[in-house]
């Protein structure tokens, strides 16, 4: 049963080294991010999940251990996926699991066993609902941290221009987010997200399917859009 979440933004700016220069902008959203798992940590999890949004190489499950990085983007920086088991082969955490990675290890996370699920942006909403259901049914008090931004068109020069719809969007999202609604996070329109680069609407209506009949109240801690991109943070419990 689901009895805690967090969604938090997947950028790799939101890790300091990565940043670089312009880490700072990024502080009031790396604060949010960490009170929200603060919300999973007292939860109690037996099993957290991190879901995050994947290329068809980073699709799947990843288990306790998995490695990742950050040196496409210019950093030898490695991070792994809750413990360290003394794996060393094994496909790579994709970039948003590897962020989830870095904010487990930034805020010392040992509460429960972490595994990785990397979701295909293109997944239809009935495949997301029905994956969370199943993650749902995983043991008797799970925990997800859903990692994903909203659209990437909230101005000119954001990575996917500017588009009208994208501040509506983004809208809808936080109050289904802030709400903890499933429904309405469920009712997110997969043809629109897609178009408007919104990474975060799969494992969004994951978590939609994850918290179908668990009661939980949410809270929204952060809403921005830095570099012209959504980011949301959020806890339901």
């Amino acid at each position: 049963m689901l009895v805690a979440a967090a969604v938090c933004p997947c950028p790799p700016l939101l890790v300091p080294d990565v940043a670089a220069g312009a880490a700072p902008e990024l502080d009031d959203a790396r604060r949010a991010c960490t009170d929200a798992l603060g919300a999973l940590a007292a939860s109690r999890p037996d099993l957290l999940v991190v879901i995050g949004p994947a290329g068809p190489a980073g699709r799947g499950t990843h288990p306790e251990g998995a490695a990742g990085g950050f040196r496409e983007f210019g950093v030898d920086l490695e991070v792994r996926l809750g413990r360290d088991r003394g794996e060393r082969d094994g496909r790579p955490l994709p970039p948003s699991l590897a962020v989830g990675a870095w904010l487990l290890a930034r805020t010392g996370w040992g509460d429960a066993p972490v595994e990785g699920l990397g979701v295909g942006e293109p997944l239809e909403t009935a495949r997301c609902t029905e994956t969370g259901r199943e993650l749902a049914r995983r043991a008797d008090r799970v925990a997800l941290l859903v990692m994903g931004d909203g659209s990437a068109c909230r101005t000119l020069k954001a990575p996917g221009y500017l588009d009208e719809r994208a501040a509506a969007f983004d809208a809808e999202a936080a109050r289904a987010l802030g709400d903890a609604d499933p429904e309405a996070l469920a009712a997110l329109d997969e043809a629109l997200a897609y178009e408007l680069k919104a990474a975060g609407r799969a494992p969004w209506q994951v978590l939609a399917g994850a918290a179908e009949g668990a009661g939980l109240a949410g809270r929204l801690l952060y809403e921005d859009a830095p570099y012209g991109v959504g980011y949301l943070v959020a806890t339901w419990s």
